[in-house]
This record gives structure tokens, sequence and C-alpha cells, in this order.
């Protein structure tokens, strides 16, 4: 009888790991964890493999599908960072990551097609624990390449979803009250946001700072920086569906920031960069629960008016009208943040708010 082929002796070591995960994944989920907070940063997704799996071409695949770009910002904004683990080294804290992706192969497995499941608060509440299991490596592999968009949905959705909830638990009153009774509309905000300027159909809302780490490359040192962010929500009577052309949600934008959103410095105001590798990019999309149709729009914005060299940052905003006030409404968040220091979770709080909207 010949000696095993490496190949082979691989496939018996994937066996008993895949059963080992299995099981352990399966017996968490019957507990309660419902009262530990998820572990982790915004952006980042766990994946529990191997070694070999992750030192394989798959890791390409896991990173062309699940690290894609937020578009069109600069610097790049990432939907996800990846970090790994070794199923023998997920233990402790690290088992409360927010996302946690397992690549598990079992040769008891006998389907044609691998299996993707997901399971939420597992090990902590609002966590998401998707598991890819497959026979071998070249199924697993053939499964990514097909199944990695439907994973990185998933997350997607967890990541927003999971900071509108929290955002949720603490409302101001009386920002909630002024935008029902101003626009019929409810937004979840972080606790501590402040209207700063209100106009007739023109509101602007400061979300509380927040400060990231910058990176020195190559000195190993950091600084804090200060990162600014907003919420714009205005409104305009609704004519006809031609209003939600691009070019039209951008006159419009740009008509209601020039007389709203000035700069500090005179003669400034607030604008739209229309670079042609940072030009605004518009699809359809709906909140949180699918009961309000519309289309986001992403862009970065700059303050315009004079020769001068200023400052800028992203926006992203979603626009729709209202069912009984026959308007408009956009609710545009923006970021002014160091390009030093990564702007996916202040986004990533700014997809939340508008996603959570309501209409009161």
């Amino acid at each position: 009888m010949g000696k095993k082929s490496e190949f082979d002796k691989m496939k018996i070591l994937y066996g008993f790991l895949g059963l080992a995960l299995f099981f352990s994944l399966s017996g968490c989920d019957q507990k309660n964890y419902s009262g530990l907070n998820v572990t982790g940063k915004i952006g980042e997704i766990l994946v529990v493999c191997d070694d070999v799996i992750w030192n394989s071409p798959l890791k390409s695949e896991l990173d062309t599908a699940l690290t894609q770009f937020i578009l069109p910002y600069w610097p790049d904004v990432a939907t996800f960072e990846l970090i790994h683990r070794s199923p023998r080294n997920f233990d402790g804290a690290i088992k409360r990551h927010r996302n946690v992706l397992f690549l598990t192969i079992d040769n008891t497995f006998n389907d044609t097609k691998s299996r993707i499941e997901s399971r939420r608060n597992v090990w902590a509440n609002r966590q998401l624990v998707i598991e890819i299991t497959a026979r071998d490596l070249e199924q697993l592999y053939e499964t990514c390449k097909d199944g990695l968009p439907e994973v990185h949905q998933g997350f997607d959705r967890a990541e927003w979803n999971r900071i509108r909830k929290y955002f949720g638990e603490k409302q101001s009153t009386y920002v909630n009250e002024k935008l029902s009774k101003n626009f019929g509309i409810h937004i979840d905000l972080p606790d501590g946001s402040n209207i700063v300027t209100t106009q007739p159909n023109f509101y602007t809302i400061q979300l509380p700072n927040a400060s990231r780490p910058i990176e020195f490359v190559g000195t190993g040192q950091q600084d804090v920086g200060a990162i600014y962010s907003g919420v714009m929500v205005y409104q305009y009577p609704f004519q006809d569906s031609t209003e939600f052309t691009l070019s039209n949600l951008l006159q419009a934008r740009d008509t209601m920031l020039k007389y709203n959103v000035p700069h500090e410095t005179s003669r400034l105001y607030m604008g739209t960069q229309y670079t042609d590798f940072v030009f605004p990019e518009l699809s359809e999309s709906t909140n949180f629960d699918g009961s309000i149709s519309g289309v986001e729009m992403r862009g970065m914005f700059v303050f315009k008016g004079k020769s001068i060299h200023t400052t800028g940052g992203a926006f992203w905003a979603f626009h729709f009208v209202h069912p009984r006030s026959k308007k408009l409404i956009c609710i545009s968040g923006y970021v002014d943040a160091p390009a030093t220091t990564s702007w996916t979770h202040s986004l990533r709080e700014i997809e939340a708010i508008w996603k959570s909207v309501t209409i009161q």
C-alpha cells in the first residue's frame, strides 16, 4: 500500500478540524450570550481557518470579494479588513468578534455543493457568524468564488444594522421632535447629537466629535486625529421622477449647500467635488426594513467660492419622496477627517443613520 500524499493527509486533518469546528459552533448556538458585547473594530471580519487555507490562492478570492471599496471615496475606504486566526487560537474574547467567517474542510461532507450557514448571537449580542463547509480544498475554492458576494452582503448589512440598533438605544427627544415636526421623519442618531442650524427646509445636525489614531508611516508613532461628522436634512417640492437623475439631484444639492452651509472663512461654502476619479455615484436603495425606497448617492465635498486650497471630505446621502408631504427629502451625512486615518468607522455610522429613517 503506497504512502499517503500530502494532499490526502491534509484532507484527513481538515476532516477532524471541520468536525470539531462544526460541533463547537452548533453547541454554542444553544446558549444565551445576549448579555455579552461584541469585540473587534467596525469594518473587520475574523476569518477562522487553518494556516494552509489562509496561505493558499483562496486568500486572493477573500481579498477580492470581502475587502471591496466603498466608491468613490479618496483615500480608498474598504468595506472590511480581514484578520486571521487558526482554529487552535480561536478562544477567549476573540470568540465574541462582531463578524466571524469559518472556512471548514470536512472529508465526511458528501453534498455535491458546499454549505453556507449563518448564525446570529452565537457568542455575543449582535454577532454574525458565517460558516462555509466543503469536502475538500477544491470545492471550498469554487464555493468561495461563487458564494462570497452573498457572504459580503450578509456582513455588510450586519455592520450598519448593528450601529443603527446601538444608536436607537439612546435618543434625543428634542432632536427627534424637531425632525418629526419639520420633515415628518425619524432617524436614529448617536447620543450627544445636536441641531446647529435650522431653516424651514434645511437642518444641520452635528454628531459627537470622534478621534481615531493617525499613523505616521515609518515612524511607529501615533497622534490623535479629530474626525468631524454631521447630517444635513433638506427637502423641496417633488415634481416628477426626472428629479431622481444624478444631474438633477446634484444640482439641487449644490444649490441647497451654497445657501445653507457656509464655511467659517468668508465667501466659502460647501460644494461637490466633480473630479473624474471621485465623481458622485448613484444607486437604488432602501431604508433598513425596505419600507422606504429611494436612491443613495456617495461622493466627496469641498468648500468653494474662492480660488484657494480648502478642506473637504466624504458624503453619503439618501433621497426619497415623503408619502404625505410629497416632498423630496435628502438625508446627507458628511465626514471631515484627516487622510491619515481610516474613514470606515465614520462612514458606516453615516450609513446606519440614513438607513434608520422612518416616516412619522
